[in-house]
């Protein structure tokens, strides 16, 4: 009977939501719930940044590197790739990694791995052809020859070469050594030029360093670039434990099935969940869609009215009975936070005390507790709770930051002292919204400019927000911060423009290569969370070089001096054993961001999943995520 009514259950599932493909009570098949929405975009690897979930499934369909993490985040070299893996300290002060990859590596097609899978995208990410794709990377200065290769110079990357079919050498430049994360210079994924590129391309070396052949040109790799970056399907080349066989673009689903020719991983392990799909799953609908089958396995739940409703259906015996399985869960620290992103170059937000006034008018304390329900709790800069070094300086930084207390008339004082003082006609503020005289440079595309009689420029204290829609972190801040009586007494309007997420990351990315708009500086402020994994890096996050910013490094526009030093200096010059020296740069870095705040922490949680009490040894942890996770699981007998 029990069995009946399951079956029946996932018949109506099937008949009233047309985004599922079938019922999720089956054991053996993962229906995942994503809180955040699949943008569609599938390139390999990071060099276009995009949302959370486009990078889990470029994950689970792409592992075959020379070095990975572990489940405890440290760097390992992976045996299942890895033959031999040497090192040369060179007199000129540079370094050589010098591996051998294992014969026998293959991708989901069957085709063999070669050393110039795990070249080609090296030699890729430093030229010029791959920034003119939008592609973002700092290869180029950090490789012997990669600058001269960028600029033109040379027809070839010295510091790349193909030693035989299975070996190949990369030499990293002394400036960049030594350096904190050292082992991940010998990092290299295997990856299809023929899938990627296409026909007519390959890497070859003469003698003299790495080169892209065939016609390595903007225009001749444009359409095809843009085709497989968004691309979903069985013929979809990859060497990762699954497949990423199908996404549907109006539902926002994707479909991974396992991959009968993956290599294993680090530890030789290899998948036995035959499925997984994922979907999105909404705030305001989700607990519904998990207690009737919608999806079975809920993942990084981060709102606390949301983790306290999550235990409450693994406790539901009713819940149990009608899906035919119970749920069991794991919980453990965020490495990363939720933050309001500012927009440093343009408009009000462009000046620090607007950025510490509009701080000032949110309680962040009461949001924390609001959202986070116990949870989770407020921080006072870039990092999460997860973190060793939170862990190491957890006292040092209460001492040190500043915690931005909520205080509507110190905000005032702030924006008073700034200069916003003035009303729409240039006389003295008494109510409304304020103005504050600019320069032409400071006024620049802004739209709600006013421009006087007289020539003078007025910008008003209105800012743009980009939030993303059915979230509850927008819902909460349009409440406390955007919509407060303490905001519009400040004389500061918050215009909250709800839209799609993908939508959002385009806006914040200003990404040209999605439309003309994107690339124009339009919104203030943006809601976005983040985590970071056991590399901590931020070396040009600040970047103030026009190349790197040019590619969508620092986007936050923020241009300081000492902010750029620190950061390039806390990984860069420190060497991989001198924890001290790296954790004395970590916190001078987050007090010269606590400074310069270009983001509002809101705040950083606890994290729950739940899954079906069906999947077996399944052990997620702050740095082992759903990806590296779900490789081990097994279904119960």
């Amino acid at each position: 009977m029990k069995k009946f009514l399951s079956m029946l259950l996932a018949l109506t599932m099937v008949l009233s939501m047309t985004a599922m493909a079938e019922g999720t009570t089956e054991k053996g098949t993962v229906i995942y719930g994503s809180t955040t929405e699949i943008g569609g975009d599938f390139w390999f690897t990071s060099h276009w940044t995009n949302g959370a979930t486009d990078m889990m499934l470029r994950e689970l369909s792409s592992d075959c590197s020379t070095v990975v993490t572990d489940q405890g985040g440290a760097l390992v070299v992976n045996p299942t790739v890895t033959k031999d893996l040497q090192t040369e300290e060179n007199v000129d002060g540079s370094k050589t990694f010098t591996i051998t990859v294992n014969e026998g590596l293959v991708y989901n097609n069957g085709e063999a791995i070669t050393a110039k899978d795990f070249v080609w995208t090296t030699v890729f990410a430093c030229s010029k052809t791959a920034a003119g794709l939008g592609v973002k990377s700092t290869a180029a200065s950090q490789i012997v020859g990669g600058q001269d290769y960028y600029d033109e110079k040379v027809a070839y990357v010295s510091g790349v070469k193909l030693i035989d079919d299975y070996t190949f050498s990369v030499t990293i430049e002394s400036e960049y050594l030594p350096y904190f994360y050292d082992l991940s210079y010998a990092s290299f994924g295997a990856q299809s030029i023929k899938y990627w590129l296409g026909e007519g391309y390959d890497v070859a070396d003469d003698g003299e360093g790495c080169y892209i052949t065939g016609d390595f040109t903007v225009d001749a790799l444009k359409d095809h670039v843009e085709k497989v970056r968004f691309y979903a399907g069985e013929d979809r080349v990859s060497a990762g434990p699954y497949n990423l066989v199908a996404y549907d673009q109006s539902s926002k689903q994707a479909t991974l099935t396992i991959n009968k020719n993956y290599n294993g991983n680090f530890e030789g392990v290899k998948p036995s969940i035959e499925k997984i799909v994922v979907v999105k799953a909404e705030d305001a609908t989700w607990a519904d869609a998990i207690k009737t089958g919608s999806f079975n396995f809920y993942d990084t739940i981060t709102d606390g009215v949301q983790v306290n409703t999550a235990l409450d259906i693994i406790e539901d015996e009713a819940t149990k009975t009608a899906l035919g399985h119970g749920f069991e869960y794991v919980q453990f620290d965020r490495p990363g936070y939720g933050m309001i992103n500012f927009a440093c170059d343009f408009g009000p937000t462009q000046f620090l005390p607007v950025r510490q006034a509009i701080i000032s008018l949110l309680d962040r304390n009461e949001f924390a507790n609001t959202f986070c329900q116990g949870w989770g709790g407020v921080v006072n800069g870039p990092y999460g709770t997860a973190l060793w070094q939170y862990k190491d300086s957890e006292e040092w930084l209460e001492n040190n930051l500043n915690a931005y207390n909520y205080d509507p008339e110190g905000a005032v004082a702030l924006l008073v002292e700034d200069g916003w003082t003035l009303n729409a006609e240039g006389g003295e503020w008494t109510e409304g919204i304020r103005y504050k005289e600019v320069t032409a440079e400071e006024a620049g595309t802004y739209l709600h400019n006013v421009t006087l009689a007289d020539g003078r420029i007025l910008m008003p204290l209105i800012i743009e927000w980009s939030s993303s829609e059915g979230n509850s972190v927008s819902d909460l801040l349009a409440v406390m911060l955007a919509n407060a009586d303490a905001t519009k007494a400040a004389g500061m309007q918050i215009n909250q423009n709800i839209m799609t997420f993908t939508e959002l990351l385009n806006f914040y990315y200003r990404d040209a290569s999605q439309g003309d708009k994107y690339g124009v500086p339009t919104y203030g402020m943006f809601n976005l969370a983040t985590n970071f994994t056991p590399i901590y890096d931020q070396s040009y996050s600040f970047t103030s070089d026009p190349q790197y910013v040019s590619q969508g490094y620092n986007l936050n526009y923020l241009f300081d001096d000492v902010l750029d030093w620190l950061t390039m200096k806390m990984v860069y010059g420190v060497d991989s054993t001198d924890t001290e020296a790296y954790l004395t740069l970590w916190r001078l870095f987050i007090q010269r961001w606590n400074e310069l705040m270009p983001q509002v922490p809101l705040y950083s949680n606890v994290y729950i999943t739940m899954y079906p009490d069906w999947l077996e040894n399944y052990a997620q942890d702050s740095f082992w995520d759903f990806q590296q996770a779900i490789v081990y699981a097994t279904v119960a007998e």
